[in-house]
């Protein structure tokens, strides 16, 4: 499998011209974007996943419905494209068009979880509303994914009050004020 190359960023978000793999970028702490994508059903509920136990960072916790990385060269509307279409696949030949989404907001964190996996990301979030998606449809990526599930406005908030949440409190503020808009 090739290395995932992303693009170096500087600490306002402009691109720098350096392009390195996504775990160099991670050890030097280098600044990058991601995605963050909430695909909502047509009952209003947020489709989550808990994360595979190997996972270097936030193993067993439960997350947004879609992050990832922004390839180098990429924006951020095909990389969340992307990141659906490699993380969640429908049977029923799913696949998402970037005319779909939402753009919410950025945001920035600043995360060292050891010495070599320091995280300095800038965010971008997008929500995507799809009718008629079946949790039994979906197929999530089993190295990256253990568990889905479909959640409301008051389990999201008791997932988030009882720390069962990766920390994204930016991202679930502003999702709790869209989905009490519908």
């Amino acid at each position: 499998m090739s290395k995932e190359l992303i693009d170096v960023l500087d600490e306002n978000g402009i691109k720098t011209g350096e392009i390195l793999s996504r775990d160099e970028i991670h050890k030097k702490g280098l600044w990058h974007r991601s995605i963050v994508v909430a695909i909502i059903n047509e009952k209003n509920e947020v489709l989550l996943q808990q994360r595979a136990a190997n996972k270097e960072k936030n193993a067993g916790m439960w997350d947004i419905s879609v992050a990832g990385h922004i390839s180098t060269g990429q924006d951020a509307l095909s990389a969340a494209a992307r990141e659906i279409n490699e993380e969640v696949s429908v049977s029923l030949g799913y696949n998402v068009d970037i005319k779909s989404f939402r753009y919410m907001f950025s945001y920035r964190t600043q995360q060292k979880y050891s010495e070599d996996f320091i995280e300095n990301q800038f965010y971008d979030f997008f929500i995507l509303r799809k009718e008629k998606l079946n949790i039994d449809d979906i197929k999530m990526q089993e190295t990256e994914v253990q568990a889905i599930k479909f959640v409301t406005i008051n389990e999201l908030l008791k997932m988030q009050e009882e720390n069962k949440l990766v920390e994204r409190k930016p991202v679930y503020d502003e999702l709790v004020n869209y989905l009490h808009r519908y």
